[in-house]
């Protein structure tokens, strides 16, 4: 497995990024007839970086197990969202950076073969990639992911006042918004394509399982179907870890 950092620059946040890349060199999986590698974007927490999963995690060894590239990210505290006052985030990761990607290493292009996870704030970015484009990611996990993003910023300390404000804008505006999670799952009981497939989990000490229940209740309730899972569990790497691993197993992988 061949471990690559990585700064490049983007056009769309107009500034030098940096990634943290995983790729297999003697890969058990390929796309088949075209020699390109499944891909998974993974993505970090509020309080993380880039860094995060390959210090804290075994995804290097589970990745090469499956013969998965992975991308890692960094977006500082942006919430994967266009801020309202800073740079657009969410518009990096959902065009620009796969484009980056496909033209720095061998990966597949192909929607079949395109996953994003995260934990935390990154389980509530892939949650949001994969709701607001199931044409270009065929699963989508969130580990203990802030999904209930409405309550949660209406939590007094949650974000500081000014930064809540630079991400978001006004919290009344949040609710049926683009970043409302629950109004994404509502809109894609109208897409007609095949959608994502979805996994949740969250362990049962966090302190963000209640926000964890509430999407899955309204995941039910708007027909989308997710595998769950919870058990005993922090917010923390004793849980991601092993999840982590769960969450590879799972992935639509030939």
């Amino acid at each position: 497995m061949a471990f690559i950092q990585c700064q490049c620059f983007s056009e769309t946040l107009g500034l030098s990024v940096s990634l943290n890349v995983l790729v297999p060199q003697n890969p058990a999986i390929q796309v088949y007839g075209s020699g390109k590698l499944p891909v998974l974007y993974l993505l970090h927490g509020l309080s993380a970086d880039h860094t995060d999963w390959i210090r804290h995690s075994s995804i290097e060894r589970y990745a090469e197990e499956r013969g998965l590239a992975v991308v890692m990210p960094g977006v500082g505290r942006s919430y994967y969202t266009d801020m309202k006052y800073g740079s657009p985030y969410f518009t990096f990761l959902s065009e620009e950076l796969p484009i980056i990607v496909r033209a720095l290493f061998p990966v597949s292009d192909q929607r079949e073969n395109t996953f994003v996870a995260g934990l935390s704030m990154g389980g509530y970015g892939a949650f949001k990639l994969g709701l607001t484009y199931p044409q270009h990611f065929s699963a989508a996990a969130s580990l203990s992911g802030a999904l209930d993003i409405v309550s949660r910023m209406n939590i007094p300390n949650s974000l500081q006042p000014n930064e809540q404000m630079a991400i978001f804008g006004e919290v009344s505006g949040l609710k049926g918004s683009t970043n409302d999670l629950f109004y994404l799952l509502n809109q894609l009981k109208t897409y007609d394509g095949i959608k994502p497939e979805f996994f949740q989990c969250c362990g049962t000490e966090d302190f963000l399982y209640s926000d964890n229940q509430r999407f899955r209740q309204h995941a039910a309730e708007s027909g989308v179907e997710l595998t769950y899972s919870e058990g005993p569990g922090e917010h923390n790497w004793e849980y991601w870890d092993p999840m982590i691993k769960a969450v590879i197993d799972w992935l639509p992988l030939s």
